[in-house]
């Protein structure tokens, strides 16, 4: 698989101010998944458990719409400014894609 652009201009990342705030919600979201753990092995109601799996994902969701809007502001805008756009939008456009099944 080739290394996008942004990868590589960037290295393997991109420095995040946020990045404190995303763990910490990436941390509650462990212990939800933790929590729906400790429900089943609790045999507690199936209903209660889908919900509590429900929750995570769109906890998921959230933080995955969070990043996707600040690459969508941050990286690919850059790229779109730099002449590299094209390459950038097709990136963004594939991960929504797999974001959306």
């Amino acid at each position: 698989m080739p290394r996008s652009e942004s990868r590589l201009r960037h290295g393997h990342g991109v420095a995040r101010a946020d990045k404190t705030e995303l763990l910490k919600r990436l941390n509650r979201i462990g212990g939800q998944v933790e929590g729906v753990a400790r429900m089943l092995g609790e045999d507690r109601y199936c209903i209660d458990i889908v919900t509590q799996i429900a929750a995570v994902r769109s906890a998921l969701d959230a933080l995955a719409l969070k990043l996707l809007h600040d690459h969508a502001h941050g990286c690919v805008q850059h790229a779109v400014h730099s002449g590299k756009g094209d390459e950038a939008i097709e990136e963004l456009m594939k991960v929504v894609q797999r974001f959306a099944r």
